[in-house]
């Protein structure tokens, strides 16, 4: 199924391009990372299912800290730019480390490693991410409380529900479809410049609302990319950019991809809390990218791929972490 869903992710990104003479390889890249990082994922987590989450969690702590620095480009920040990428990288690292927690039966490593992922949070908030620092806490609670959860399929489909509920504000905010109140406050968090690429986008959205603009346009047909500071040529919002370059058809294949995710999180054979806790970090990433850039970054796209396949791979010894003690 997952093959299916990035292979028509691929295709339809080149199906856009070839009618609107876009740019597909920002698209391909994105499918080709997460690809290879699930693989990567898939077979590390079943050779050492405690290990290589620990691993990949400090590879991609590294990576966060030495951000912006490891990207190329003009160096854009908050409320744009690396900041996302900063957050997601963080918030993916302390997902890791709790998986690789429920994943032990020695109580003793257990402990050190939530504490591992304690410290990832409070690094957040050191190095000036607080979204990543906010959104690894809730990440290491939601794996708090996994352990006592039975039933991942309710778990699961909170996560779903909990994506489309910022994934419609997120819309609602660029429609101008919220109470003035609540639009207003909303816009001061998010900032007036960022919210009025939502819209452009949205406009762009409903000229081809099939085809889209195509994969890469955005940014020479939109008439407030240009105004920013540093103009990137995106709409810093992942449902958004699919809309007006790939149209809805491309906005049905990114909910397709993330629902594949869940639906493998919810069928593996690793333990619940194990495949909840890389839920809630999926979906804390969901969030990241509802609202900004964070997926345009190919070292964040690894990472989810391989955080998901290190949650739905299966341990050749077996695994003795199911429980929660």
């Amino acid at each position: 199924m997952g093959v299916v869903v990035l292979g028509a992710c691929a295709v339809w990104s080149l199906v856009t391009a070839a009618a609107h003479d876009g740019r597909p390889e920002g698209m391909l890249l994105a499918v080709l990372a997460v690809s290879a990082g699930y693989a990567s994922g898939r077979i590390s987590g079943a050779l050492l299912p405690v290990a290589a989450p620990c691993a990949g969690a400090l590879a991609g702590f590294g990576l966060a800290v030495a951000m912006p620095h490891l990207a190329p480009g003009p160096q854009i920040t908050a409320p744009l730019g690396h900041a996302g990428a900063t957050a997601a990288l963080l918030t993916l690292a302390t997902g890791a480390v709790c998986c690789a927690a429920w994943a032990t039966p020695l109580r003793v490593l257990r402990l050190a490693l939530r504490g591992l992922a304690v410290g990832i949070v409070v690094t957040g908030a050191v190095v000036g991410s607080a979204t990543g620092s906010v959104l690894g806490a809730v990440v290491l609670l939601c794996s708090l409380a996994a352990g006592r959860i039975r039933r991942r399929g309710l778990g699961i489909l909170g996560l779903a529900l909990a994506t489309a509920l910022v994934t419609g504000v997120t819309w609602a905010v660029a429609g101008n479809v919220l109470p003035d109140g609540l639009a207003d406050s909303l816009a001061g968090r998010l900032t007036p410049r960022r919210v009025a690429l939502w819209q452009d986008a949205l406009h762009l959205a409903g000229r081809d609302t099939v085809l889209g603009v195509g994969p890469g346009r955005f940014g020479e047909l939109s008439a407030v990319a240009p105004q920013t500071l540093l103009p990137d040529g995106k709409p810093h919002s992942a449902p958004l950019q699919q809309a007006a370059e790939q149209g809805l058809v491309g906005v049905g294949l990114l909910a397709a991809a993330f629902c594949w995710v869940l639906y493998a999180l919810w069928r593996t054979a690793r333990p619940t809390p194990v495949a909840l806790t890389a839920g809630a970090a999926l979906t804390a990433l969901a969030a990241i990218a509802a609202v900004g850039d964070a997926l345009s970054f190919t070292t964040v796209s690894v990472s989810a791929g391989l955080l998901a396949g290190l949650a739905t791979a299966r341990p050749l010894a077996g695994d003795r972490g199911a429980g929660p003690g």
